[in-house]
């Protein structure tokens, strides 16, 4: 077991890989009430086209199926795994992501028995065709749900417009017809693949002792076989630097119309260090320009061109990256012709050190305030080491961030052709 100590923060990381290639983290916190748990697979909606271990092709599954696999690791055959968490007192939920699908806990009591629960309802699968099939139709009307919600409308409506070929572009449910594709037996393919411990990552923090929980883990997974596997091979088609559509448009019963745009990355790649340094140095570019302490913010709000929704969001990999900006708004014309003279403008004069500062020590609070939190740290914590990133290395990036590089990506990022904007109109 390995320790790793952050003297700043004051936290020490337990970790230790595993004979079958499962990472455990385990991160004490003595004053926690509550211990926050996740068991995650790099698996997510992107991947629809990769080679099995031990194979030669490209295997290519239909759009939606590591969410529709998310449904069905909580089916049983005896029942609901929901009832075994409600046993021992825990809440349980999942998510799948474009790059990665996380089952998680949360619990004051009966930790180790929740952990085994979670262990072994993320390494065995009950599916058969009747379950399968029944499952399209719970799918098929969230899918349908969602193709009503003018929020998810206009934000994947920017995604299509930003990407030409990659598939973060699909809806991460996938369609109608795609789930329509998915058999048992691409499910078990897709489950033995990227559910393997190799692929797969355990963290835990609040009131736990690292030896009894990496104890507990190592006795889990001295029960289960599985053969060794290889690095998952994962393809993803060329995308170009420009958009695919700058102006996506559509309707739906709506009182204002919604309106969202962002920007491509157009030189994605990287990762470890520098992919964090790229993801703060641009949230703090954003912050300076769209939150509600900015001058902008202001204009448009004191104009009546957005409401206190207005909000922006980034996130970077090491195969795409992407922003999306916006909200509701009377007139999304206007909106995004005062945001683009303002981006152009402040390009010319640069960010101000009064705002850079403000913006840095903002980030620099919220980070800490988070560490209070064991949600917080542990949806990000297998999300960024999936990436390369140490999370922890947050602080010390934000603390040696300087006004040129802020300014730099200011410069380097806002570009014309790398934008694309999703408007939904009232019918």
């Amino acid at each position: 077991m390995h320790e790793k100590t952050y003297g700043q923060l004051g936290e020490t990381i337990f970790q230790e890989t595993l004979d079958n290639g499962l990472q455990v983290y385990v991160l004490p916190k003595p004053d926690f009430k509550q211990a926050f748990a996740t068991f995650s697979t790099k698996y997510g909606s992107i991947d629809r086209e990769f080679v099995i271990p031990g194979e030669d092709q490209p295997t290519v599954v239909p759009d939606g199926i590591a969410h529709f696999l998310e449904h069905k690791m909580f089916e049983r055959e005896e029942g609901d795994v929901f009832n075994l968490y409600a046993k021992y007192g825990a809440s349980a939920n999942a998510f799948t992501s474009f790059d990665i699908t996380t089952y998680l806990f949360s619990a004051t009591d009966h930790i180790m028995e929740n952990i085994e629960i979670l262990l072994n309802m993320c390494q065995e699968t009950y599916l058969t065709d009747e379950n399968v099939e029944k499952e399209k139709g719970i799918i098929g009307q969230e899918i349908r749900m969602y193709d009503d919600n003018p929020e998810w409308r206009s934000y994947f409506g920017v995604l299509q417009g930003l990407f030409k070929n990659h598939p973060i572009k699909i809806d991460i449910a996938g369609t109608i017809d795609s789930i329509s594709q998915i058999t048992k037996e691409m499910l078990t393919t897709c489950f033995q693949t990227f559910y393997h411990p190799s692929n797969m990552a355990f963290f835990i923090v609040g009131p736990v002792k690292p030896e009894e929980v990496i104890e507990k883990i190592r006795e889990n997974q001295a029960k289960k076989t599985f053969s060794r596997q290889a690095e998952i091979k994962r393809f993803f088609p060329e995308e170009p630097p420009t958009v695919a559509n700058p102006r996506v448009e559509t309707h739906l019963s709506v009182s204002l119309p919604r309106c969202l745009f962002g920007y491509k990355e157009v030189n994605p790649g990287v990762s470890g260090r520098s992919l964090l340094e790229r993801e703060m140095v641009t949230a703090v570019v954003f912050d300076c320009l769209f939150s509600r302490s900015a001058e902008l913010f202001n204009l448009l709000y004191n104009e009546g061109l957005i409401d206190r929704g207005f909000s922006w969001e980034y996130e970077v990999t090491p195969t795409y990256g992407f922003s999306v900006i916006g909200g509701n708004t009377k007139d999304p014309d206007r909106l995004m012709q005062t945001i683009q003279d303002y981006i152009e403008k402040t390009k010319e004069r640069g960010i101000t050190e009064e705002d850079f500062q403000r913006s840095r020590k903002k980030m620099i609070g919220k980070f800490l305030e988070g560490l209070d939190s064991p949600r917080y740290i542990a949806r990000n914590f297998t999300s960024y080491r999936f990436k390369d990133v140490d999370f922890f290395d947050t602080l010390p990036i934000l603390q040696e961030m300087t006004l040129d590089m802020v300014n730099d990506r200011l410069r380097n990022y806002f570009l014309q052709d790398a934008q694309a904007v999703s408007i939904v109109w009232p019918k």
